[in-house]
């Protein structure tokens, strides 16, 4: 139901982003207050997904597993250029709901092969329709570098996932 609802935003925005953009520019909104806006938000979605991922008191090789994984989307974020940057939170986001609820299923019985791998090609699945239908608005414009982007955020995701979850293990 999270992932729907993630995918249902990221689709919606993809009409109104330019407007939204236009209307505060309009308003004198200048790129720096947006530029804090925009990590503002990417700010509360990374402390959601660690809330979340940190549900009891962490050991030290989860608290080392953690840092790394912080490090890595560190250095890969501010690598890339500010849209792609949405795209590397975005798809993670929706990667780790989609594994998540993969691991969830499997957790109680239920058949699930390839979990992980399962959640990068449906993340990317996602991603490329995002893009598609971008292809038809004419405001956006249809890239095939962010389904890269796309599936990349996913590919991080679900590793980083699956080592949290081993160094879970690891101290039970």
């Amino acid at each position: 139901m999270w992932t729907l609802i993630i995918v249902v935003t990221i689709y919606s925005t993809l009409g109104l982003a330019s407007i939204l953009a236009e209307t505060l520019r309009a308003r004198g909104m200048n790129d720096d207050l947006a530029a804090i806006g925009f990590l503002t938000g990417m700010l509360l979605v990374a402390l959601t997904v660690l809330t979340n991922g940190l549900k009891k008191r962490p050991g030290g090789a989860e608290i080392a597993v953690a840092l790394g994984v912080t490090a890595v989307y560190f250095m890969v974020f501010f690598r890339m250029a500010l849209l792609e940057r949405s795209h590397l939170i975005e798809y993670s986001v929706v990667a780790i709901f989609i594994h998540e609820s993969l691991t969830e299923r499997a957790n109680r019985g239920r058949k699930v092969p390839a979990r992980g791998l399962l959640a990068i090609v449906a993340t990317s699945l996602i991603g490329a329709i995002d893009e598609c239908i971008q292809g038809f608005l004419p405001s956006r414009v249809f890239d095939p570098q962010d389904m890269l982007f796309n599936g990349l955020a996913a590919v991080m995701a679900v590793a980083a996932s699956a080592a949290l979850r081993w160094a879970r293990r690891r101290i039970s």
